[in-house]
């Protein structure tokens, strides 16, 4: 009786779809403008005539960890509508903070919210010592070398971080993007940005 031989070629063929397929779509990925940070999702309920409607509230902190960094809320009946509102809030409400060479705020700055007050002050060498939504609005700017302390009691982090945000306000400017423009040296383009103009002037 003869044994029937094993398909090679089908075997190779698998192998060959196998090693195709992995890490196809990776490389791919376009990396976001802004990293973010979700502080707070509430279920927000509403009473209408004829029952209850359900949506949820989202606060998010959005910042590119280069001096910039944006609060926003948002508010939709999905969780990932509300997290995309309230990232488009957090770029509108966007703050460009001037920072030192090191990273780090030039002075102490405090700030109330409501019932909640912030206290930031910079510390030399320590690196970031703060907690909680304070930790999160910190690292999202880029900054380092900061101590920040939440002297209320209160635990509510949405207002924590408005008086986070009004604090940097001080030492602070509206975000703008800034967009290369082109110059013409012997029919060939260059890109420079404002910074490049700025120091050469």
């Amino acid at each position: 009786m003869d044994t029937p031989k094993p398909n090679t070629r089908d075997n190779s063929s698998r192998e060959k779809r196998n090693t195709g397929r992995r890490g196809g779509g990776s490389f791919n990925r376009v990396k976001p403008e802004f990293d973010q940070k979700i502080l707070n999702i509430r279920r927000v309920t509403r009473v209408v005539a004829g029952g209850r409607r359900f949506s949820f509230s989202v606060a998010l902190v959005a910042g590119d960890k280069k001096g910039s960094v944006g609060l926003g809320l948002g508010k939709a009946g999905d969780t990932a509508l509300a997290i995309n509102k309230a990232l488009r809030n957090a770029k509108k409400n966007m703050i460009r903070i001037n920072l030192t060479k090191t990273m780090s705020i030039p002075h102490e700055l405090s700030a109330k919210f409501s019932g909640n007050s912030v206290v930031l002050f910079p510390n030399k060498g320590r690196g970031l010592v703060a907690g909680s939504v304070v930790r999160d609005i910190v690292k999202l700017s880029g900054m380092k070398d900061i101590t920040g302390k939440i002297l209320s009691k209160s635990k509510n982090k949405l207002n924590n971080a408005k008086a986070v945000m009004a604090a940097l306000s001080q030492i602070s400017s509206k975000y703008t993007k800034i967009i290369p423009e082109t110059v013409v040296i012997a029919n060939k383009e260059v890109v420079a940005s404002e910074a490049e103009k700025a120091e050469k002037k």
